[in-house]
């Protein structure tokens, strides 16, 4: 998939640059799959419960990677590649934390609203909240190892 370089963009206007970037509803998930769970792998990802198509997954993956979101690595053992975030897409978490609280007060049914301490961590200190989650992905772990948000 090609790049959008800032001649493609529609405007310059800055709320235009973050939905043209990662405001599409897979890349959203797809982040939200790193920093949540500790997915790395298209195989993770295609087992996410929004079932994303994998034309759509090969697809969002290439456009974060090559928008400098996403870095795309060899496993270990070189069967699998390893996509994790970038500092770019690090930068993503505050984001990403302000729409689970935009969820938690707005959607019922949100897998957070039980997490109040959580919830009530992150409306208090958000800043710290975000700088902590950025530290522990970069280092390779996620905020709900075993399950869901």
């Amino acid at each position: 998939m090609k790049t959008t370089s800032k001649d493609d963009l529609r405007s310059h206007c800055a709320v235009n640059y973050g939905v043209e970037m990662f405001g599409d509803r897979w890349s959203l998930l797809i982040i939200r799959d790193i920093v949540f769970a500790g997915k790395k792998t298209y195989g993770e990802f295609l087992k996410s419960e929004e079932k994303i198509a994998t034309n759509v997954l090969a697809s969002r993956l290439s456009f974060l990677e090559g928008q400098g979101i996403l870095l795309k690595a060899p496993s270990p053992d070189g069967r699998k590649d390893f996509y994790t975030l970038t500092e770019k897409g690090l930068d993503l978490i505050p984001i990403v934390l302000n729409i689970v609280l935009w969820s938690a007060q707005h959607d019922a049914k949100s897998y957070v609203r039980p997490l109040k301490d959580f919830v009530a961590r992150i409306s208090q200190n958000p800043m710290q909240v975000s700088e902590e989650v950025k530290a522990l992905v970069r280092n390779g772990g996620c905020l709900f190892p075993n399950g869901k948000e």
